[in-house]
Parts: C-alpha cells; structure tokens; sequence
C-alpha cells in the first residue's frame, strides 16, 4: 500500500501548500513587528469557501509560537457566544503572562478587568469565571453592559500587560463573518485603541467576502485597521505543485493530460485538489497517474464532495432558502440579480429579500455587487443542477 498524502478537510494543512508563499512571507513580516513590542495592522482574510483560509490561519499561528508570540485561537459560529469565548482566551492569555516576574505589578489589574467582563457576559455568573477569589472585579470599567466599552477596556487592560511583561499576542478569528454587528463593532474599536496606545496586541482573521462590506459599513476607519487580503482558487503553475509535489515525495508521477484535467475539472480551488488527490491515488498504474485514472476516479471524486462538501451544506437550508437557490441556478449566469431570481420564482423582490438575507447571514450566498449575488461555496451550482436531475 503506498500512503495517501492528500488531506482534503476542514483547515487541514496540506503537505505542500502551494502558491501562498507571498502571503505567508507577508505575516511573517507582521508577526515580527508584533513579536518586537510593536503595533501593527490587523490582517483579514476573505474568499469562497474551500480556497484554505483557516489552513493560513493554522500557518501563522505557527509563525506565532515561533517567535514567542502567545496566541489564541476562536472559531466563530451562529450558535456560540463570542463574549464567552473572548473573555476564555484573553483568561488563557492573562494567565501566561501572569507568570512573568515584570508582569506582577500589572497583573491584578488586568485581571480585576477582566474579572468583571466575565460577571457581566457569562450567563453562569461569578461562580465558573475560573479566577481567584481574591482579585477584586473592576467596578464600573468592563462591566458596563455596553460591549463596545468592555471589550476595548478588557484589550487595552491585556495589552498593556503585554507590553510591560514583554510578551506580545495575537488573537485568530475564524469564521468572522459570523459575529454579530455589534460584536464587530466591540472588535474593531478595541483594536483601534490598543493601536492608538501603541500596544502589542494583533489580530489575524479569516471570513466570507462578505466581511469587507460589513467592517466598512460599521467603521469607515476599518480599511486603514486591517489589511483585507483575497484568498482565491490557486494559479495553473501553484494548482499544478499542490497536486504533483505531495505525489512526488512518495515516488508517483503524473502525466501533463492528466494534471490538466485535474486542473480544469477543480478549476484550482485547493479542497477540491486535495479532494481529488485522495480520490485517484486508489487508480495509480505503475507509480503514475494518468488521464485514464482521472477519468476512472472522476464518480468517487464527486460522490465525496457530494456528500461531505456540498450536502452538508444545502441540509441546513429551508425549503424556501432551497428555492432560492435553485432559481439562482436557472438564470442565465451567476452572479445573478434578485429581480431575476424573483422573476424565476414568479414572485416579487420584496417577498424574497427576507430569504436573500438569511442566505447571506447563513454563509450559503455573497453580494458581489449591488443587487446581485453568487454562492460562497465553488461549484455549488453544479451540484444543485446534479441533484436537481437526480
């Protein structure tokens, strides 16, 4: 049996990840400036669904524990509490500092701050917040109820025991498209204090591309805080190493036909690589893989990404948000307008925008432009066409 060095999965690192050099060289840059006491951009990454977002994530923070930066890593969702999760870890964060015999004197107020954020936004109270019970909550400064003022005194109370214990952290959040708009709003505030107080505190943090609207719309200022970079489908030479240079390794070749219809069937979107790297291994002739052993793994290829990519998706929408989708898929081309998905569904614009937004918020579509919307998932389109002929 020859091992199969193809990990398609949620934020799994390939073995050879191709054609990010440049952004990775990027964070490194960052992370140093960060790493040296200094404050500095935020990054956030957007694109479609599949193209290795939280795979960069996962990259950097390695950047991050190698140059001593202490992080903390949140995954964002529709059902969780993002209140919760950022008083856990900047608790975690807290306590690693604590540690550190210039940090004592700063120490008890960052956690007295905290102490209090966490009496004000954990439904379970005072009794599970994991402190000692001899730190004090700090009274009227992060127990206000307004979140935008807790957080930025909880950040800048984390920060500046940072910068005086000489540590530095960075904060990755995942899935950030997820926070509700005050919760940005919260985020993005603390972070541009903790930068106007020179602090050495950073975020890396990676979404849909709706993210870039919602951030402007809520603070005109957040396109000089973070730095928004694309992450897209892989250029045919980055496409053609992610597949070739894993198979490499292990003594398997591909012929040019078939890496140039792996290329055009995965149109370079990186899971759908991997994916497809996993499916023909199970067809190597001779340690090679030819276009004969694309064409022979092509059902298991789809079948996968049916089940485990696309299903799992299109399962959590309602009948009508199905609708929606599957008139989206019958206009002429995508992106398409709500006027003629409306007109698809024989209804008018104003009845389905209600359904529109639920389908942005749930992550299943974007607005590329004004009026119009495409799906956030590669090729879903193809797939809602497979099962609506099943």
């Amino acid at each position: 049996m020859i091992i199969n060095p193809y990990t398609p999965g949620a934020g799994l690192v390939p073995n050879y990840l191709a054609g990010r050099d440049d952004t990775i060289e990027e964070a490194k840059e960052f992370i140093s400036y960060v790493a040296h006491g200094y404050p500095t951009r935020s990054i956030v990454y957007y694109g479609l669904r599949g193209v290795g977002k939280t795979v960069l994530l996962n990259k950097i923070e390695d950047i991050a524990e190698e140059n001593n930066v202490l992080y903390e890593h949140i995954e964002v969702s529709e059902r969780s509490s993002f209140k919760i999760a950022i008083s856990l870890h900047i608790q975690k964060l807290i306590k690693q500092m604590s540690v550190k015999e210039k940090a004592k004197s700063y120490v008890q107020k960052a956690m007295s701050v905290l102490k209090a954020f966490k009496i004000t936004y954990s439904p379970e109270g005072e009794v599970s917040i994991g402190l000692q019970e001899d730190v004090v909550a700090a009274v009227g400064v992060s127990d206000t109820g307004n979140f935008t003022n807790d957080l930025t005194e909880l950040f800048v109370s984390m920060g500046t025991l940072a910068k005086n214990s000489e540590s530095s952290v960075c904060l990755f959040i995942d899935e950030i498209q997820y926070l509700k708009d005050n919760e940005f709003e919260a985020l993005i505030t603390a972070l541009h204090r903790v930068n106007q107080k020179g602090l050495p505190v950073t975020l890396f943090a990676a979404g849909l591309p709706k993210v870039t609207k919602i951030a402007g719309d809520i603070k005109s200022y957040a396109e000089r805080l973070f730095r928004f970079i694309s992450i897209g489908s892989l250029e045919p030479e980055a496409a053609k190493l992610a597949l070739v240079e894993p198979a490499k390794k292990i003594g398997v070749t591909f012929t040019a036909e078939a890496i140039d219809e792996i290329l055009r069937i995965t149109e370079g979107y990186p899971y759908f690589l991997q994916e497809y790297g996993k499916q023909v291994w199970a067809f190597i002739k001779n340690e090679n893989i030819d276009i004969t052993s694309v064409r022979e793994a092509y059902p298991s290829f789809e079948k996968s990404l049916d089940d485990s990519f696309f299903k799992v998706r299109y399962d959590r929408a309602t009948p009508k948000e199905k609708e929606f989708m599957h008139a989206m898929v019958a206009c002429d081309g995508l992106p398409c307008t709500i006027a003629q998905i409306a007109g698809k569904m024989n209804t008018s614009v104003q009845s389905i925008s209600p359904v529109r937004g639920q389908l942005i918020y749930k992550g299943f579509i974007y607005a590329p432009g004004y009026g119009e919307v495409d799906f956030t998932v590669p090729q879903f389109n193809q797939y809602l066409k497979r099962i609506h002929n099943s």
